[in-house]
């Protein structure tokens, strides 16, 4: 009885969400940010989301709507494809947080997590709570995150900050990625206005490119 029921509730998430996924196609789809508690800077890269959007819109023919923002313990999580959570700090997500997230990404959402240096101690732990089965693995540079645009070595270095090298890693359940984090690459530095951080226009390019990568593979996959 209680696997019944256990089904019975993912088996209505996952409708909940094919509804709500439909809307937003007629409609024009919506992408968010996360906002989350522990004193990290969530909102580190205001001007990030609103250009990806307009780039996705103009090169590839998308139609986002403005960027949104949404708590991750939000039953309203549920009203978008796709969120993004950034930072440099400390994170922490309650019990209500790991359940709603997890729920959310059952359900066919996808979460994008760019560590905008000094976000991966604190990221990594959290995501275990929501998926202690899982571990992240790191992708080859032949699956379809990185070829709508072509990055034959992987993602792009964007911001240099420990001498490593930009690694794109995945949470995958049961064959599907569920969560894409982009390590030593700060993508969204490269997202956000030229004059923020002085970025050259190729950097940029490259910087924009892969964020449509990773819109276009959650949009079509």
């Amino acid at each position: 009885m209680p696997l019944n029921n256990q089904i019975t509730m993912k088996q209505r998430i996952i409708l909940l969400f094919s509804i709500l996924f439909f809307t937003l196609i007629c409609k024009g789809q919506q992408i968010a940010l996360v906002k989350y508690r522990g004193g990290g800077d969530w909102y580190a890269n205001p001007t990030s989301l609103p250009n990806l959007v307009k780039f996705c819109n103009t090169n590839l023919n998308m139609n986002l709507s403005e960027p949104a923002t949404v708590e991750v313990g939000s039953k309203d999580i549920f009203n978008y494809p796709f969120v993004h959570l950034t930072g440099h700090g400390n994170v922490i997500f309650s019990d209500d947080d790991i359940k709603n997230l997890r729920n959310y990404l059952l359900a066919g959402g996808f979460l994008h997590i760019d560590d905008n240096y000094g976000l991966d101690k604190f990221i990594r732990p959290q995501i275990k709570r929501v998926f202690p089965e899982l571990d992240f693995i790191e992708l080859p540079y032949n699956h379809p995150i990185y070829q709508t645009y072509s990055f034959p070595r992987g993602l792009p270095k964007i911001h240099e900050h420990d001498n490593k090298p930009p690694q794109g890693f995945g949470l995958i359940y049961e064959g599907r990625l569920i969560c894409f984090y982009t390590y030593e690459c700060d993508l969204g530095d490269g997202w956000e206005d030229q004059a923020v951080h002085g970025d050259s226009e190729e950097i940029r390019t490259k910087a924009l490119q892969m964020g449509a990568n990773i819109i276009q593979y959650v949009f079509t996959k």
